[in-house]
């Protein structure tokens, strides 16, 4: 019998080990100047996209426009952690005041900043109505998963100041806010700009409908689960026994249940999070829970920008001088005067303000909804979308995280 060649080279093999160098050098690179690692998404993405043009022979990910599934998945479990684990950080939620920044953001900010993206990507980028909407939903939202490092810290830490509650409070609902205009764009695409036809359905389903599901799913899932962990049995609490695989796996049981009724699990799963932190509060199982979600987190996200990088090349093989413009305008003037509108007339100051009109960092979620349209309809302008998003994702990742350790400098002098 004759043996194989010793060091056969398996490109599996040195995929894995290039992942894993990548991850290992952006989290260390940082070090070398500062204290900080917020700088390790951006990283991850260029060099991912690096290793591609370096090493040719890596396995080739499957291209999120032609083959959207994987991606849409893996995203999606992502940004459902993301979510819950944003929603356990909250150490308190009174008094009501501090909302108002939040509310503001939802209410104004993000339908203003679609409006305007929408408006630039039919007159300037020569999108179709139906496609610009889509644009302006996928790169409204604040990414739940990317501005962690702009949140509040992990539960007990105590203290939130007013400009990460905000930012953590808005990340952890818009990602939910933003599907009826997701559903909007498919709608354009699928019957055309004809309000009268499909109107009042989209309010009262996708908007009203939708929301208050969610909404009502997440508090009863919460509340539910605060039962099972806390209450029964006596003297056998799961919250005292168990690690936080249970309370995971009744996330993504309250996501599941909350798409099958047709609601929006992102909201459900946000709302369970605030709802089960409201449940003995003191509890050390919170903390244990949020650290234990954190890491699968940090796993994926950390998984998903290199993949992202990797096929970088490829989405932005098809870009022109207009997507930069409109990349660069929504980053650097549309997010921030939507945001500084927005916030007008609260209590934060001018610093504080400018701080959450910036950081609006965009990502994974962008991805996720990007794919789940990809996957429901074939948008006439579905290359150009890929070219724009993923430029945009690659801008915001660089300029919000070479810059976030100045922010978190400033928050942290006052």
């Amino acid at each position: 019998m004759q043996h194989e060649a010793f060091f056969t080279l398996s490109s599996y093999h040195v995929a894995l080990a290039v992942v894993g160098a990548i991850v290992i050098v952006a989290r260390w690179l940082p070090r070398l100047i500062s204290k900080r690692e917020p700088v390790a998404a951006p990283l991850m993405i260029l060099f991912g996209a690096g290793a591609t043009l370096l090493l040719p022979g890596l396995p080739v990910l499957p291209d999120p426009r032609q083959t959207p599934l994987p991606w849409e998945l893996m995203s999606e479990l992502t940004i459902i952690i993301a979510l819950f684990a944003a929603g356990m950080r909250i150490d308190s939620l009174r008094p009501w005041k501090k909302w108002t920044p939040t509310l503001r953001m939802l209410a104004i900010a993000m339908p203003l900043t679609i409006f305007t993206v929408t408006l630039l990507g039919v007159g300037l980028a020569g999108l179709t109505v139906a496609g610009a909407i889509l644009l302006g939903a996928v790169l409204a939202p604040t990414d739940p998963v990317l501005a962690s490092d702009v949140q509040v810290g992990p539960p007990h830490e105590g203290s939130e100041h007013p400009v990460r509650f905000t930012l953590t409070t808005e990340a952890g609902l818009n990602d939910g806010l933003a599907f009826p205009f997701v559903y909007l764009g498919l709608i354009v695409a699928a019957e055309g700009l004809n309000p009268a036809a499909w109107g009042l359905d989209w309010v009262l389903l996708d908007v009203f409908y939708r929301i208050i599901l969610g909404v009502v799913m997440g508090w009863g899932s919460g509340k539910t689960l605060g039962y099972v962990l806390f209450s029964v049995p006596k003297g056998a609490l799961l919250a005292d026994t168990s690690s936080g695989v249970i309370a995971f796996a009744a996330v993504l049981m309250c996501y599941g249940l909350t798409e099958i009724v047709e609601g929006y699990g992102f909201i459900a799963v946000a709302i369970l999070g605030l709802t089960l932190r409201r449940i003995e509060e003191e509890h050390h199982f919170h903390r244990r829970l949020h650290d234990f979600c954190e890491s699968i987190e940090d796993a994926l996200t950390a998984l998903l920008l290199v993949a992202l990088g990797s096929v970088l090349p490829l989405l932005l093989a098809d870009l022109s001088w207009t997507h930069f413009v409109v990349a660069i305008v929504l980053l650097a003037v549309i997010r921030p005067v939507s945001g500084w509108i927005a916030l007008l007339r609260t209590d934060l100051d001018f610093r504080d303000r400018a701080v959450v009109s910036v950081y609006g960092v965009r990502g994974i979620g962008s991805i996720y909804y990007l794919c789940y349209a990809g996957n429901h309809i074939e948008f006439i302008n579905e290359i150009q979308l890929w070219s724009l998003v993923g430029l945009v994702i690659l801008l915001s990742t660089i300029l919000h995280g070479f810059s976030v350790g100045w922010a978190l400098d400033r928050l942290a002098k006052e």
